[in-house]
């Protein structure tokens, strides 16, 4: 799969861009603020409902615009389509595909795909448990778009029962009478059976991830390991997705009163943690800094070859990723993507591109993209 154009209104430095790419290595290069990032941030939008670097859609519209468009025409094997995103900020998203008539934002989920590498990548490593939660969600949307249906559902029915909780808790603390809270179990029911889906495609991820890591990390740090991927949570090996429910049902039941005196839901794959351990140690840590980068581009190494193997190449996307990485690192990492199908790379000068990534070249500056 290839993207073969993409066009932006409005969104972020771009009034306008049109832009033709192809398979193979394209490469744009520019001084920092000039819009590199911006380009293949909106791939990644289109891939994941979501930006890499900000949490709102807000910042991606231009200044003084009411809304941004991107649009990518991509092709896979003999099959070509056209999806376009519409962001709206405090209105809800637009989506089209072919052109037809609207869609859900949603639907357009597993046209594009992108394993993104980016400096924000050592937060998978160094960063707080969040960080790993959105990485094995991602990831597991990408490799199922339905369940961005199911991590929506989760999360509408958490915060509902987390109002509930509050004003439970609010209550108490004011000396006021007890709250009925009979529609607890409901929510109870509702929330172990989407977490358990959730639970279930999350289990599953890390046991494929597991050897595709260890194997990449031993690629881009020879000797350096071993590395573990450990998921901790209601529960600690795969089962069926009911047996997770029972699991889950069992495990909110226990903390209830504890819910009800703090106000919040701690039970749940949104508590949940993925261990990455270097050795017999946790990566976060204890893991050096040249150690906390392999594991986390073994991480990115090892999600496309997972994605891959599942029958539906990604666009690999470096990031201005080079500039953070030693020689040896950013050598063997180049040698690694080389052969993918579309490699995006971005770079603030071309000497941070090692040459096996020559590819196509555009020079970015002051709103314009310029092939060379």
């Amino acid at each position: 799969m290839h993207v073969t154009h993409l066009s932006l209104a409005d969104f972020r430095s771009y009034a306008r861009a049109e832009v033709p790419l192809g398979p193979g290595v394209s490469v744009f290069t520019g001084a920092n603020g000039q819009g590199k990032t911006n380009l293949v941030e909106a791939v990644g939008y289109l891939a994941t409902l979501g930006s890499h670097r900000v949490s709102s859609d807000a910042p991606l519209v231009r200044t003084g615009a009411e809304r941004a468009i991107i649009r990518a025409a991509v092709t896979q094997g003999e099959r070509s389509q056209l999806v376009e995103l519409e962001l709206n900020p405090g209105r809800a998203n637009r989506a089209r595909i072919n052109r037809s008539s609207q869609v859900r934002p949603r639907d357009v989920l597993g046209i594009v795909r992108t394993v993104l590498f980016a400096p924000e990548d050592l937060a998978l490593v160094k960063g707080d448990p969040g960080e790993r939660r959105r990485f094995l969600d991602e990831l597991v949307t990408a490799r199922s778009p339905r369940m961005a249906g199911v991590r929506s559902d989760y999360e509408r029915v958490l915060r509902q029962r987390n109002t509930l909780l509050k004003s439970a808790a609010m209550a108490r603390r004011h000396g006021g009478r007890g709250m009925d809270l009979s529609t607890l179990d409901v929510w109870d029911q509702h929330l172990a059976r989407a977490g358990a889906e959730l639970l279930a495609q999350r289990l599953n991820l890390v046991a494929a991830l597991q050897p595709l890591a260890a194997k990449a990390y031993d690629q881009l740090a020879p000797g350096g390991g071993p590395v573990a991927l450990e998921y901790r949570g209601a529960a600690l090996a795969v089962r069926p997705r009911e047996e997770l429910y029972e699991v889950l049902l069992a495990a909110l039941a226990e903390a209830r009163k504890q819910e009800i005196e703090r106000g919040v839901t701690l039970v749940g794959p949104h508590r949940d943690e993925l261990q990455l351990r270097l050795g017999d140690l946790p990566a976060k840590g204890y893991a050096s800094h040249g150690e906390s980068w392999s594991y986390a581009l073994a991480l990115r190494l090892a999600s496309y070859d997972l994605l891959r193997s599942e029958g539906n190449e990604p666009v690999l996307v470096l990031d201005d990723v080079f500039a953070e990485l030693d020689t040896r690192r950013r050598e063997r990492l180049a040698e690694l993507v080389a052969p993918g199908e579309q490699v995006l790379v971005t770079a603030a000068v071309d000497d941070d591109v090692p040459g096996v990534l020559a590819g196509v070249r555009y020079d970015v500056a002051e709103g314009e993209v310029v092939r060379r």
